[in-house]
């Protein structure tokens, strides 16, 4: 039980972690060039998170508004992020998401229609006109399911229920594959490849309500700072503003966008449509050197024209959160999200299909008859692996990062939709990214057998203990102590106190015993876990200390304004040591400067 040896292993051009829209869409890039490619799954092919994301995928088509445009969509994506994103990134999302939906569409999406036969596109949260293309509340399963089948199609392999421990070097420090277990069988594998590219999703299992099924527990964002990249903007956590909360068996599950964007309004427990009190205070703190644009926007919400509702996620968020605080919440601790009094039964039915049936069946709410009971949720992570623009490489040769585990694009807030767009938008790049690298002469040499063995040691190190620490007791403190300390808003002394209490949580999770077997063990696996939902969670609170203001989705109760040499930089983490006891480095580094022309776009409109 306390040694094991590799019993398996594959050779491939590029490897691919993850099989969400990020990573299949990277590896049809990569096959379409004629290469060898290798999906690896933690879960099994068509459970990944991005089937949640169900209102729609971002793109300014122009088909419900043609003064809709690339420059308007990068002009909202900007101003989401609060100018922490990466520029170019947003650049490139806004230019090529139209293309991308059009591609999936000719793969097979079928997306819902105008009249005129164009693809439909709703309203979201902080975007100035309607442009997500939709197929019902069912957008992600859509695009899955398009992905995968156009992949299986080309004959890619993908190696199911198998969890990656870490990333492995070449002689020369280039990433050169990866080490992993099967999680039915506990047998270890090894794989080796030219390029690997990460698109392994979030971190929000180490919060105690989140969205985010089993498998969020930033693998990815560890093994990439463990191998020797950066990670950024790591503070910048996205509570989604309608989980529910009520009943207990459907707590967390997201309340899709698509219902406030379809018309529901957000009632307090007085029945008070309650976002009206804050749209003019939010508008003014964004536009601070514009009060004729603040009062535009307030008018054009309280005309009816741009719900409340549909403010970005970080503000609709901390409304509920106040009117929580403030006692006018719902009696399970949230507010009420009410599309029944404002749609028939039949629309609901027909634009929220998934919402009414799921709802329905497992928790016996029938969203054409009554009100939600939502609150914020943990959601979605900004922040994430350092990552160039147009290639999607990280600082170590031969990584790549797309999808949610890459920072940079959406700064410190992401607005609704932008998710599955940029999920095809960089997993492309990051496709033709490793592609090139390879084409420029990478080679496949063998890996560092050091770091092989290490990996599996420190995997079976808890079967050789007879007494000590129980992984469901860490995971469940390390929880609870995010969502206290480093929740939706925080303060230092309570960022403070959750960076004493990860060192202490690391101490335990060094001392996880194990019994039983390594096949179907899912302690074991929740082990394994362990060391990267800490090491994201150690990312997150060092940078929750430095940034001191409140900018996105990072609110400091105690530096509630913005700051402007805060402004100009990204919050990074390094660390020297691919061991994840070891310490974290935390700096400033300056963000990425952005061209003229691009700054008067964001002028314009003002």
């Amino acid at each position: 039980m306390t040694t094991a040896t590799v019993t398996e292993h594959h050779d491939y051009d590029v490897l691919i972690i993850g099989a969400g829209g990020a990573g299949l869409r990277a590896a049809i890039e990569a096959k379409q060039r004629g290469l060898k490619v290798g999906i690896i799954t933690k879960s099994l092919l068509g459970k990944a998170h991005t089937v949640m994301a169900e209102g729609g995928m971002a793109a300014a088509m122009g088909n419900v508004y043609e003064e809709d445009n690339w420059q308007v969509h990068f002009r909202d994506t900007m101003r989401g992020g609060k100018y922490l994103n990466n520029y170019r990134m947003a650049e490139l999302h806004a230019k090529e998401s139209p293309e991308r939906v059009w591609e999936l569409e000719q793969w097979g999406a079928l997306f819902d229609r105008t009249p005129d036969g164009k693809i439909l596109q709703r309203d979201f949260g902080g975007h100035r006109y309607a442009r997500l293309a939709h197929v019902g509340d069912r957008t992600g399963l859509e695009l899955i399911r398009t992905l995968q089948q156009k992949v299986v199609s080309m004959g890619t392999d993908v190696f199911m229920e198998c969890k990656v421990l870490r990333l492995l070097h070449d002689a020369n420090g280039s990433v050169a594959g990866c080490v992993a277990y099967w999680r039915p069988s506990g047998e270890f594998v090894t794989f080796s490849a030219k390029a690997v590219v990460l698109a392994t999703g979030g971190v929000g299992k180490s919060w105690k309500f989140t969205s985010n099924s089993w498998e969020g527990t930033g693998d990815g964002h560890a093994m990439a700072l463990w191998a020797g990249a950066e990670l950024i903007d790591m503070e910048c956590i996205q509570f989604h503003p309608t989980g529910m909360v009520w009943p207990l068996s459907v707590r967390g599950i997201l309340v899709t966008e698509g219902v406030r964007g379809d018309g529901g309004v957000l009632r307090n427990s007085e029945g008070e449509r309650f976002m009206f009190n804050y749209v003019a205070d939010m508008f003014r703190a964004e536009t601070a050197d514009s009060e004729e644009e603040a009062d535009r926007w307030y008018d054009d919400h309280a005309a009816g024209r741009r719900p409340p509702e549909l403010l970005p996620r970080d503000e609709v968020a901390r409304a509920i959160n106040a009117e929580v605080k403030a006692g006018r919440g719902s009696p399970h601790g949230g507010v009420f999200l009410d599309i029944a009094s404002r749609r028939s039964a039949e629309f609901i039915r027909r634009r929220l299909p998934s919402m009414y049936h799921q709802f329905m069946e497992l928790a016996g709410v029938d969203i054409t008859r009554e009100a939600m009971e939502i609150g914020p949720t943990c959601h979605y992570i900004m922040g994430g692996v350092k990552v160039d623009a147009d290639s999607a490489a990280t600082k170590v040769k031969g990584l790549f990062a797309a999808g949610e585990v890459a920072g940079g694009m959406h700064g410190a807030n992401r607005l609704g939709g932008n998710s599955l767009s940029d999920l095809i938008v960089f997993g492309r790049r990051a496709g033709m990214g490793a592609a090139d690298y390879i084409e420029g002469g990478a080679t496949r040499g063998g890996f560092d057998q050091g770091e092989v063995d290490k990996a599996i040691a420190d995997a079976l190190a808890p079967f050789t203990r007879e007494k000590g620490e129980n992984p469901y007791d860490i995971q469940r403190d390390l929880q609870e102590m995010m969502q206290a300390n480093v929740g939706i808003i925080r303060n230092g002394a309570e960022v403070d106190a959750a960076i004493e209490a990860l060192e202490v949580l690391t101490e335990r999770a060094n001392n996880i015993a194990l019994s039983g077997g390594r096949q179907y063990n899912p302690g074991w696996n929740l082990a394994t876990d362990l060391p990267s939902m800490l090491t994201v969670s150690k990312c997150t609170a060092r940078g929750a200390r430095d940034r001191k203001e409140s900018r996105g989705g990072h609110t400091r109760e105690d530096f509630p304004g913005t700051d402007a040499q805060l402004a100009t930089v990204n919050i990074a983490h390094t660390t020297t040591s691919g061991d994840w006891r070891d310490a974290i480095t935390t700096t400033q580094i300056p963000l990425l400067a952005m061209p003229a022309d691009l700054k008067a776009l964001l002028e314009e409109g003002k």
